[in-house]
């Protein structure tokens, strides 16, 4: 692990997988331990087209607390990540960020737009676009995957029933709709969420800094190349928002991974793999 020093003086980690040109990734959750990317495919996986510089947002993973838990917000976390670009002496920077990561990414892009190169959005939020997900979009993925004879499905049901009300769901019982295949793998994935998740900088994440209205304006302007990646099988968010907000970008295009859910690289990391590379591929 290493380190550098953010804009306000907190201490930021970051780890560096496989060789070549440097890609910059951004975790979601948000504010999970970065561990959870693990290597993004494997053996032979993306670590074997790029050096993945993996950072761990402040507060979680080895990267210090801020005094302030509102630094926790997106926007003020715009500086870690140019501090990071600053840090590893790179006149430009490839991103490639995950779920609630994409919001960072995003924000990134628009404020810094002659140092971003490309953007590799994988199963975004879409908070910052102003769009979320609903009850039908998770019901829609389950039809989908054909759920309904899963006997874990009823409790994974009546907790997104719980969600939707307004109510604390059993996020153990909602996991498995995220997952393409409810197999070891995933059940290993997500042993680790508990342990690896900050509620509080979590609820302070998306508390503000930005107008999706704004948002939306602003990369229609953005000359960085977007690729924006959705699971087939992934509740939220669906395929079709995923497109639906690439077409607010002035170059991107969407990529759906076949039986994927919210993690795509741990349901097929070969699929994974060749969608990202050929895209950042000059």
């Amino acid at each position: 692990m290493t380190t550098f020093t953010g804009p306000d003086g907190t201490r930021l980690g970051y780890r560096v997988l496989g060789r070549g040109e440097p890609l910059l990734v951004l975790a979601g959750g948000p504010m999970r331990d970065a561990a959870y990317l693990g290597d993004l495919g494997g053996l032979g996986g993306l670590s074997a087209h790029r050096a993945l510089h993996v950072l761990d947002l402040r507060g979680t993973g080895r990267s210090e607390r801020p005094a302030d838990p509102a630094d926790h917000r997106v926007d003020r976390q715009v500086a870690d990540v140019e501090a990071f670009r600053t840090h590893l002496g790179l006149d430009r920077v490839d991103l490639l960020a995950h779920s609630a990561g994409c919001s960072l990414a995003t924000l990134y892009a628009l404020r810094h737009p002659e140092r971003t190169g490309r953007l590799v959005l994988v199963t975004p939020s879409l908070r910052i676009f102003g769009s979320t997900s609903s009850e039908d979009d998770y019901r829609e993925a389950a039809e989908a995957r054909g759920l309904a004879e899963q006997e874990w499905y009823p409790a994974a049901r009546a907790a997104v029933r719980t969600a939707f009300a307004g109510g604390a769901a059993d996020p153990d019982a909602v996991a498995p709709l995220f997952h393409g295949t409810w197999d070891a793998a995933a059940r290993a994935h997500e042993a680790d969420r508990t342990a690896q998740s900050h509620p509080e900088a979590a609820a302070a994440y998306h508390g503000g800094g930005f107008q999706p209205a704004d948002v939306r304006a602003a990369v229609a302007e953005l000359a960085s190349p977007a690729l924006l990646l959705a699971g087939e099988y992934d509740p939220d968010p669906r395929p079709g928002a995923v497109r639906a907000t690439a077409a607010l970008f002035r170059h991107a295009r969407t990529a759906v991974q076949p039986a994927a859910g919210h993690y795509p690289w741990l349901d097929d990391p070969a699929a994974f793999t060749r969608t990202v590379a050929a895209f950042l591929a000059p």
